[in-house]
């Protein structure tokens, strides 16, 4: 029997809402049970951001509200974990939270149930966590698309990121344990998985000898590419987010094995060289559009998306429009867009100044969107009379949407619901945001079919 409800507010990323699943397991293995209405709850926990001033203003509100549920719940517990917590090495943030019972980093959530405990004894079954979260089998919110880690923290130091003073020094899983979740995974039915990752694509396996003695690959993440590859079941393997210069000669082959998905977010976030050296990216904008082109010659119709930071530190006119060019010349099937805003902490806080006006911050914005909203209105119309394949993850009213391989958002009429099933849609419309069509007669390619169009014992 339930001791207790409890209930988790995500904020920010997709590393962010694995975490989350985490924080589920170890709350339903104490006893407690998850419930969707906040006012039910006995434990609240938010896993914060802290990218945008923004994302963090958001928490002291939502904290702030969840004071005024304590005067009707005397014992409700509130906890804060997440980047916030990860990077508040002068206890200014938790002093700005005294609503909060709980302040923690995300790697010390293994200590959940002694803190409850401590709090309220009466909620709580005593379990043995371990010291490692990344052992913990997580909660999955969906297990037909699900994240799988393989790594935390980052070794990189971008001048504007709060990533390594919030999550440390970059830590790799073994391999073993990878690819033990993942055969789980299909083995409950996940049809596609999301590797995350700070630089995924840095994954360095601290177990190489769990690879097979037939992996052809000696760049540890091609390997632990090609070893999901073999996992019966799986039919999408997506990544994120990859660093430039860890895109190898193995990695960008790994990109042609049958279960990638044909698309890669791959941040560029300038395009201008002085700015790229000043944010500590690690690569010139020629550097990177060779990795493109390379990419692009591996995969020719694969699709791009990209990060951008407009209005950086010291950002000319001149140099935003080098981004421009670039993006351009890229030619991106989608991009995120964000206007710097200076985190505490960071190198940038410490040794740049802030300097471009917010109303210019948000004309480049405005200047990169309408050419991103063009260049994906021109990109998908080229889907209009062509078949793709759909993973259905919304249905409502007689109409099913899911993502093509492509990740692009595809909608078409279904009469029952079909959510988790891969469906081929021929697409009749194109939309900035969303192709349209009608489902066809036409079968999913199997597994099979598509293993042997790529032999995966070379």
């Amino acid at each position: 029997m339930s001791r207790g409800k409890y209930h988790i507010l995500t904020f920010g990323c997709q590393m962010n809402k694995s975490d989350s699943e985490r924080l589920a397991a170890i709350l339903n293995r104490i006893g407690l049970t998850e419930t969707g209405d906040e006012q039910q709850a006995d434990v609240i926990l938010l896993n914060s951001c802290s990218v945008r001033q923004t994302a963090e203003d958001r928490i002291y509100g939502q904290v702030g509200k969840f004071a005024e549920l304590r005067a009707k719940k005397p014992n409700l517990i509130v906890g804060v974990t997440g980047c916030m917590a990860g990077r508040d090495k002068n206890g200014k943030m938790r002093a700005k939270l005294p609503g909060a019972d709980l302040f923690f980093p995300t790697r010390d959530m293994v200590l959940l149930p002694r803190w409850i405990a401590g709090l309220n004894p009466d909620l709580v079954d005593p379990v043995e966590l371990g010291d490692d979260y990344l052992k913990l089998t997580p909660q999955y919110a969906n297990t037909v698309q699900a994240y799988v880690s393989v790594q935390t923290g980052c070794n990189k130091f971008c001048t504007y990121c709060v990533v390594p003073h919030a999550r440390g020094l970059e830590r790799n899983r073994p391999a073993a344990d990878i690819l033990t979740e993942v055969q789980g995974l299909a083995d409950r039915g996940a049809l596609e998985i999301t590797l995350l990752g700070q630089a995924v694509n840095a994954y360095k396996a601290p177990d190489r000898s769990s690879f097979s003695a037939a992996n052809p690959y000696k760049d540890d993440y091609a390997a632990l590419l090609w070893e999901i590859n073999r996992i019966s079941g799986i039919r999408r393997l997506h990544w994120t987010a990859p660093y430039p210069t860890h895109m190898t000669e193995e990695v960008i082959d790994a990109l042609t094995l049958p279960k990638q998905v044909n698309y890669l977010h791959l941040p560029v976030q300038a395009g201008n060289d002085e700015v790229l050296k000043r944010m500590n990216r690690r690569y010139t904008s020629a550097q990177y559009l060779e990795i493109v082109g390379r990419i692009r010659t591996a995969r020719p119709n694969i699709a791009l998306g990209t990060d951008i930071i407009v209005g950086f530190c010291g950002e000319t006119p001149e140099q935003f429009e080098d981004t421009v060019a670039l993006h351009k010349e890229a030619d991106f099937d989608i991009s995120y867009h964000a206007m710097y805003s200076t985190r505490s902490g960071t190198l940038a806080h410490q040794y740049l100044k802030d300097d471009v006006a917010p109303a210019e911050k948000k004309r480049r914005w405005n200047v990169l969107q309408e050419l991103m909203e063009e260049t994906v209105l021109r990109k998908n119309q080229a889907y209009v009379g062509r078949e793709v394949e759909v993973l259905v993850d919304e249905w409502s009213k007689g109409y099913a949407v899911g993502n093509s391989r492509e990740m692009k958002r595809v909608q078409f009429a279904a009469p029952s619901d079909c959510r988790g099933q891969l469906v081929n849609v021929k697409v009749e419309t194109a939309l900035e945001w969303l192709l349209k069509g009608q489902a066809t007669e036409n079968a999913p390619i199997s597994m099979a079919e598509a293993l042997a169009g790529r032999n995966l014992v070379r």
